[in-house]
C-alpha cells in the first residue's frame, strides 16, 4: 500500500512540474503602439520565421488569401477614423488579410477580427477597404515576418510588411489637419455656451467664487436661446447662492414649467421645494 501511495505521489509531482514548463512560441506575438499626428494606432500580430523554407509562392501561396502572419488574426486598431484606398474607416479594430502576388499584393481591411486565421467563409461585405500595392524586391532576406509604420508624417503613414525578400507598403491617411483646424477654430471663436455652463456649475458645486459662476451662467444663457429645465435649475441655484433671490425665483419658475411639460417629476419636486424655501409658493 505504501508503494502505491509513493508511486501516486511521484506521478502527481511529475505532472505538476510538467504543467509549469513554458517553451518559446515558434511565431512570437508582437504589439506595436504608434501615434500618427493625433491618432493612436495599435498593431497586433504574430511573427513566423523562414527557417530555411521558401516563403513567397510556396509557404505563402500567390493569389490566395493569407492571414498575414501566424496564429490569431493580425489586427490594427485606429483611435480615430482614417482613409485607406479612398475608403473611410471609422475608429475601431480591423483584421488585415492579404493576397500576395509576384509583383503586387492585395491588402484587405476586414471588420471582423474574431477569426483564427482566415474566415471559414469569406464575406465581401465585411471588407471595409481594399488596396493593391506594389511588391518591392529586397536586397537582403528578412528572416522573420515584420510589420512596421514607415514614412511617418502628421497626416499619413505607411503600414509596411516585410518577409523573405519582399516589401509592401500600404498608405494610410489620417484626419490630423481636420482635427487641428477644428480645434483652432473652437479656441479662436472663444468659449461655447456649454463651456460657460459647465464652468459655472463646477464653481457652484466646488464652492468657488459664486459671482464668477453667476457671470458665466449669464453668458451661457445669452448664447443658449433654448435652455432646458435642468439648466434653468442650475441657474436658479447659482443665483440663490449669489444672493439674487428674485433671479433665482424667476429661473426656478421657468424650470418648473418646462419640467412639467417634459413630465420630469424629480425636477418638479426640486423646483417646488426651492420655491417654497424662497417664499415664492
Amino acid at each position: 500500500m505504501k508503494k502505491i501511495i509513493f508511486l501516486f505521489s511521484a506521478l502527481m509531482l511529475t505532472a505538476g512540474i510538467q504543467a509549469q514548463i513554458e517553451t518559446p512560441q515558434p511565431s512570437p506575438f508582437q504589439k506595436i503602439e504608434q501615434k500618427v499626428g493625433l491618432t493612436d494606432v495599435t498593431l497586433e500580430y504574430s511573427r513566423p520565421s523562414m527557417r530555411g523554407r521558401t516563403i513567397m509562392g510556396s509557404l505563402v501561396p500567390y493569389d490566395a488569401i493569407w492571414r498575414t502572419g501566424a496564429n490569431a488574426n493580425t489586427k490594427i486598431t485606429f483611435e480615430d477614423g482614417v482613409e485607406i484606398g479612398g475608403k473611410s474607416l471609422l475608429a475601431g479594430t480591423y483584421a488585415i488579410y492579404t493576397k500576395p502576388g509576384t509583383s503586387s499584393w492585395e491588402v484587405y481591411f476586414y471588420n471582423d477580427a474574431t477569426n483564427w486565421g482566415t474566415p471559414e467563409k469569406w464575406d465581401e461585405d465585411k471588407v471595409v477597404a481594399k488596396v493593391t500595392v506594389p511588391a518591392y524586391p529586397m536586397p537582403m532576406k528578412i528572416e522573420t515576418f515584420t510589420m512596421s509604420f514607415d514614412d511617418l508624417k502628421n497626416d499619413s503613414a505607411t503600414l509596411g510588411m516585410l518577409w523573405e525578400n519582399t516589401y509592401v507598403g500600404v498608405p494610410i491617411k489620417f484626419n490630423t489637419d481636420k482635427t487641428v483646424t477644428e480645434s483652432i477654430q473652437r479656441v479662436m471663436n472663444g468659449p461655447t455656451s456649454n463651456d460657460y455652463y459647465a464652468s459655472a456649475v463646477y464653481y457652484l458645486e466646488a464652492g468657488k467664487d459664486i459671482n464668477q459662476a453667476k457671470t458665466w451662467i449669464d453668458k451661457s444663457f445669452e448664447m443658449n436661446k433654448d435652455p432646458k429645465y435642468y439648466q434653468l435649475r442650475q441657474k436658479s441655484l447659482i443665483y440663490a447662492k449669489a444672493g439674487d433671490k428674485k433671479g433665482a425665483i424667476e429661473a426656478a419658475k421657468k424650470s418648473l414649467q418646462l419640467a412639467k411639460t417634459a413630465g420630469n417629476s424629480d425636477y418638479i419636486t426640486l423646483n417646488e421645494k426651492s420655491l417654497k424655501e424662497w417664499g415664492a409658493m
